[in-house]
């Protein structure tokens, strides 16, 4: 098939490269603008623009696609069999939509209609379900509705975090397109009752707030790995958890007060111990390592 590829971050390269494989034409890739990254603030492509060099094919990277006729028009002369989308970051007007024949199929990661929005990996591990997926889903003009063509499940394990999950539906999501593209399977529309909402995260998110239940931080610290981290501030101490157990807490303890020499940290319901983490500048290491070279009383408090 003449295809599109439209995507951005690492989760959708392993997509892209098996729509190579397997023998599709690529006609174009689109993807965000290079932007600054690193020491140097280099003007950077993003991981899907650099496979796309890599693989030989040609790349586009307009800053807006509505109320963009140029693009709209060059889209429509290259007379696409379908576009494939995985986490492009541009809203598609309903003129790209409706250019290729079978239309635009997005790889998104989440049993949908359960989870649409930016951050369906992260809001899943959050809200503790029980398991996640990939969905590929005929786009429409709206955010996430359109109709399911394929579904995969699989389990959220106890200690999974967004990491995790993220490189297992990336590898799920390069093998249904090509089944979706290969079988083009009927279109089922979503339950819009049973959808939720999973928002962009930022760097303010990344705060713990120990005055809720330990469980709930826990899930936290993992949906939260690698970005946008967890912290735990105590004056100008800064730690970046990446790796917490749940522990009984102290019947008369303050939300946040370090509860022992192994810095178990009172929270709102029970308590949370960390067991991997990181201060700025420094490497990551294990909590008695940390405690080896840094004290942090018990009575001392988070906020």
């Amino acid at each position: 098939m003449k295809l599109a590829f439209m995507g951005s971050p690492e989760f959708s390269v392993p997509a892209l490269k098996a729509l190579v494989a397997a023998g599709h034409e690529v006609a174009v890739v689109y993807a965000q603008p290079p932007k600054p990254a690193h020491r140097g603030q280099k003007e950077t492509p993003c991981p899907v623009h650099q496979a796309a060099l890599e693989l030989g094919l040609p790349v586009r990277t307009p800053k807006r696609l509505r109320r963009n006729e140029e693009e709209a028009a060059f889209f429509r002369s290259l007379g696409l069999d379908a576009a494939v989308v995985a986490a492009y970051g541009l809203i598609l007007p309903k003129d790209i939509l409706e250019a290729p024949r079978r239309g635009c199929l997005n790889i998104h990661a989440s049993l949908l209609p359960r989870w649409r929005g930016a951050a369906p990996i992260q809001a899943a591990i959050l809200a503790g379900d029980a398991q996640t997926g990939i969905t590929i889903m005929q786009m429409d003009e709206g955010l996430d509705t359109g109709a399911m063509r394929l579904r995969e499940a699989i389990p959220i394990g106890p200690h999974d975090t967004a990491a995790d999950l993220h490189d297992r539906l990336a590898d799920i999501g390069s093998r249904l397109i090509l089944r979706a593209l290969e079988e083009n399977p009927a279109a089922v529309p979503q339950d819009d009752a049973l959808s939720t909402y999973a928002p962009k995260l930022s760097r303010e998110d990344a705060r713990l707030n120990f005055t809720r239940p330990a469980a709930e931080l826990e899930r936290q610290i993992r949906a939260f790995t690698p970005w946008p981290g967890s912290l735990a501030l105590l004056g100008d101490v800064v730690l970046k958890i990446l790796a917490a157990e749940i522990v009984p807490g102290a019947p008369d303890a303050i939300p946040g007060e370090i509860l022992d020499d192994q810095l178990t940290i009172a929270c709102g319901e029970g308590a949370l111990r960390p067991t991997r983490l990181q201060r700025a500048g420094k490497a990551a290491m294990s909590a008695a390592d940390f405690l080896r070279g840094f004290s942090l009383p018990a009575g001392a408090r988070f906020f």
